[in-house]
């Protein structure tokens, strides 16, 4: 069974985060009417969603994902593109 819960984790924490910035800059831009610290509040929670997300922390590595084991590599004539097979017409 693979666990998708640590990737929500950080997904859920990312927008909540960016979400809160959001709504928190975007009230104190219209209480102090001005549209530059609204981007400088979203701006800011961006940095912060992004530092807690995105580094590997321990948090998010208890349960790691289980890859598939790579495929075995096959000769390059039997993965040619449909397109190559095909003759080459010439436009006269």
């Amino acid at each position: 069974m693979i666990n998708f819960a640590n990737g929500l984790l950080a997904e859920q924490i990312f927008q909540g985060i960016i979400l809160a910035s959001a709504v928190i800059g975007f009230a104190y831009g219209l209480i102090i009417e001005q549209f530059g610290w609204t981007v400088y509040i979203v701006l800011g929670g961006f940095a912060v969603s992004c530092l807690l997300t995105l580094p590997p922390w321990p948090m998010y590595r208890q349960n790691p994902l289980s890859w598939q084991p790579a495929l075995p590599e096959t000769t390059g004539e039997t993965l040619q593109k449909p397109q190559e097979n095909l003759k080459k017409k010439k436009h006269k």
